[in-house]
């Protein structure tokens, strides 16, 4: 049954045909056959060269009207600024103890959040967190003296990119029930966050391709010439 629908959503996709934000969002919303709430992703294929420190990029962007989804949250932290972060809604605070946790095998989280003055045992975790992206990073915000609201902007909507090994770039901007102009929002605040990421040394195009899907769904491409109306499809949306 799921091949039957998965052929019946490749047949309304024109793979010849580069869709305008706003037809790329309705369309997908509208392949979506699932008995949960899918999760619509960005993928987006820029024009850098990640295996040179310069052209990595990476970064967070707060998506206005979060990602639909609860995002489960881990400090690495002491003392007063401990108690702060669980105030804001950490689900598991700690220090040396939660490094022990964590190297033990504990990953039930999503955003791995630390202080400067702990990175020097959270460091020792990175065979563990970077791989799944989650190691703690200056260039994130995840790395901060502010734990408070780093919790609060993680739980309300903000998530991490980062290039991939090819130039990619894969960022949830919602989940399908969300009316279609808030999902062109969100999608602008992705578009808007990578042009201001692009690094200097990148050169040509930057915005190769973009695709929307959902969890469940084929992709659809998007023109990468015209990601930057989405101004004019959220009014029209």
């Amino acid at each position: 049954m799921a091949g039957k629908v998965y052929t019946e959503q490749v047949a309304t996709v024109d793979p010849q045909k580069l869709y305008l934000p706003r037809e790329a969002v309705a369309l997908v919303q509208s392949m979506s056959r699932a008995k949960f709430d899918e999760t619509v992703e960005l993928a987006v294929r820029l024009g850098v060269d990640p295996r040179k420190a310069d052209q990595m990029v990476r970064g967070t962007v707060s998506l206005p009207n979060g990602t639909g989804r609860t995002v489960r949250i881990a400090v690495f932290a002491a003392g007063e600024t401990a108690a702060e972060a669980r105030d804001a809604g950490a689900d598991v605070v700690g220090a040396d103890d939660l490094v022990e946790r964590v190297a033990g095998g504990f990953l039930d989280f999503d955003v791995a959040i630390a202080t400067p003055d702990l990175m020097g045992q959270v460091g020792r975790l990175g065979r563990v967190l970077g791989p799944r992206g989650l190691m703690p990073n200056p260039r994130t915000g995840t790395v901060t003296t502010e734990v408070a609201k780093a919790v609060t902007e993680f739980k309300a909507g903000r998530v991490e990119f980062r290039t991939d090994k090819v130039g990619n770039v894969h960022v949830p901007i919602g989940k399908v029930s969300f009316p279609t102009a808030a999902l062109l929002e969100n999608f602008k605040a992705v578009i808007d966050e990578l042009a201001r990421a692009k690094p200097a040394s990148a050169k040509g195009r930057y915005f190769r391709s973009v695709h929307l899907s959902a969890t469940m769904t084929p992709s659809v491409a998007v023109d990468p010439n015209r990601i930057r109306l989405v101004d004019e499809d959220v009014s029209a949306a």
